[in-house]
């Protein structure tokens, strides 16, 4: 019978080796951008509630052992004996595979938590306001995208990890069977039938100890799969508020970024950080909540469709049955506010939102022509 061997797993030992064994504080998975739940900072980010990496699994898996038994002279004790020594192998490649598995995970965290702490820099010092383009900011965006690509190499590090495990698996399910079929062999005698089933307990219990290590790991794989994917998007749009020093803010004469508030409801084309009090004539007119983004329409080629696309896949992302009210406030062109609603629905039809799903509304208040977009 094969069994795994050291060799095989040098790779993923030497490449958590250099790990510490202490892993920062793990959080939940960021939430996508409705907003029900989580805070949106500008259009096109997804910030969750804590603002971290997902949570991985915890479990630290060891065998409990392999008891001993004596020899009784017959065949079958010779196969006891043998059947005990291959347990008793698999089981010591399944504690060091655990040891990498620990290993593995607290360097993931400490990958994850320094990207953050990048991301968590830039954008703090966008929402602060910067001038267009800021080499420094430039820089750690490219450290950020360099510490991405890390982070997803301990993901291919995990799903090596986790096709040597599956060796394991078959292994165990090949002892179990043989293990088995050992009753029926002639010429045994009641202790041989003992130990045997004593090893088949122990075998039974390292199946089930190898399935859960294996369940455990591939939903950490999922995770941080969705995860990557999800911050390689938000870099993304990282890139063009880097370009244009601000987070959808507008630019203040000094050629920097007007700062917003912590939580403010995200804005396209110049809007204000925050929503002004709606007048008696739009009172009950618009759904309640927070918008999703609000696009102000007072100039014109208004550049709106990267974020508000952005936004809504983060929407989506987090609920695939989200419904997006488009509000046109007309503050003195109704045509205008029209035309942008028209070419918001537009967008959102084209990410394959069915039209049952987008309703539209019109209203009227004081001030610029814009666009409120609202999911529920």
């Amino acid at each position: 019978m094969a069994f795994f061997r050291n060799k095989h797993f040098v790779l993923i030992t030497a490449a958590v080796a250099l790990a510490a064994c202490e892993g920062g504080n793990n959080v939940l998975f960021p939430s996508l951008g409705s907003s029900s739940s989580g805070n949106t900072g500008s259009a096109g980010f997804t910030v969750g509630a804590e603002g971290g990496p997902p949570q991985l699994g915890s479990t630290y898996f060891e065998p409990e052992g392999v008891s001993p038994g004596a020899p009784t002279g017959t065949f079958v004790g010779q196969k006891v004996v043998s059947f005990r020594q291959e347990l008793t192998q698999l089981q010591e490649t399944i504690r060091s595979q655990n040891t990498q598995l620990q290993a593995l995970r607290n360097k993931t965290i400490q990958d994850s938590n320094g990207y953050h702490e990048n991301v968590a820099s830039m954008r703090a010092r966008l929402q602060l306001g910067t001038t267009p383009g800021n080499p420094i900011l430039m820089n750690r965006w490219e450290t950020a995208q360099a510490q991405l690509n890390t982070i997803n190499q301990d993901i291919v590090l995990m799903d090596q990890l986790a096709q040597m495990i599956s060796v394991n698996q078959a292994t165990a399910a090949y002892l179990m069977n043989s293990v088995r079929s050992s009753y029926a062999i002639p010429g045994a005698v009641d202790e041989d039938h003992r130990q045997l089933r004593v090893l088949e307990d122990e075998t039974q219990q390292t199946v089930v100890l190898i399935d859960r290590l294996l369940n455990e790991l591939a939903s950490d794989i999922r995770r941080q799969s969705a995860y990557v994917a999800n911050e390689r998007g938000n870099l993304s749009s990282l890139t063009s508020a880097i370009r244009n020093g601000q987070l959808f803010g507008a630019i203040g004469p000094d050629g920097y970024s007007t700062g917003g508030t912590g939580g403010a409801v995200p804005q396209l084309a110049g809007a204000p950080t925050s929503l002004r009090s709606m007048g008696p004539a739009s009172a009950g007119a618009e759904p309640g909540g927070v918008p999703l983004v609000v696009i102000r329409f007072d100039q014109p080629n208004v550049r709106f469709e990267d974020a508000l696309t952005r936004a809504a896949q983060a929407a989506l992302a987090r609920n695939p049955n989200t419904v997006f009210s488009v509000v046109a406030v007309s503050g003195g062109s109704a045509s205008a506010a029209a035309r942008g609603a028209e070419q918001v629905v537009r967008v959102l039809s084209r990410l394959g939102i069915p039209p049952s799903r987008i309703t539209q509304s019109a209203t009227t208040t004081p001030g610029t022509d814009e666009v409120r977009v609202f999911v529920r």
